[in-house]
């Protein structure tokens, strides 16, 4: 359990920020960058939320246990593996959150009609906040195969599949948000040339 008895600690304020396993690292380390996108992601989900709460009660359920698993993602990036024994066993992503994600999205979409064009983000206002979660997710995945590339650095696998189905998630929950689909904002290719 997570005991938060004092909010400021001051141990930043050199620019620097420390990691699950004790590790000091500068606040522009790649590491930091991507949980603290995954956290930004999470206040995007939290905004749509503010909408599906009242409209969508089914969709709002998937999007609360998504929040849940945004702060499971971070704790498992703030906790580098390095095969050192930590005196704990770290938090990870594992396979059965994705596979939730993927029947979560199959069930959405199943009540979509094909795409005949791209979605513009917009529509309700639900739906543009998820489309803004899901650029931000696109964002921290970006950053976290950059660092599971990086020499010293591990990302686990079940972690990147989760944050790649995530964004895939958000799509369809934007879709749902915007009446099944019936108030997508289609592109228009060339429309004001």
């Amino acid at each position: 359990m997570v005991a938060l008895n004092r909010i400021y600690t001051r141990g930043g304020d050199a620019g620097e920020t420390s990691l699950g396993d004790g590790q000091r690292r500068p606040k522009y380390d790649l590491r930091v960058e991507a949980f603290g996108t995954v956290d930004e992601a999470n206040c995007a989900i939290g905004l749509a939320r503010l909408s599906t709460a009242r409209e969508n009660p089914e969709l709002d359920a998937i999007l609360a246990r998504v929040q849940n698993d945004m702060f499971d993602l971070g704790a498992d990036l703030c906790t580098p593996d390095t095969g050192k024994e930590l005196g704990y066993e770290p938090l990870r992503i594992i396979q059965s959150q994705v596979d939730r994600l993927e029947r979560e999205i199959d069930a959405l979409n199943a009540r979509l009609a094909p795409l005949k064009s791209f979605v513009l983000p917009g529509g309700s206002p639900a739906a543009a906040a998820l489309h803004l979660a899901r650029t931000v997710t696109r964002r921290a995945e970006r950053l976290m195969v950059d660092l599971a590339r990086q020499p010293g650095e591990k990302v686990g696998e079940a972690a990147i599949r989760y944050i790649n189905r995530l964004s895939d998630l958000l799509f369809v929950a934007s879709r749902t948000a915007n009446d099944n689909g019936a108030g997508d904002v289609l592109w228009t290719p060339g429309q004001n040339r």
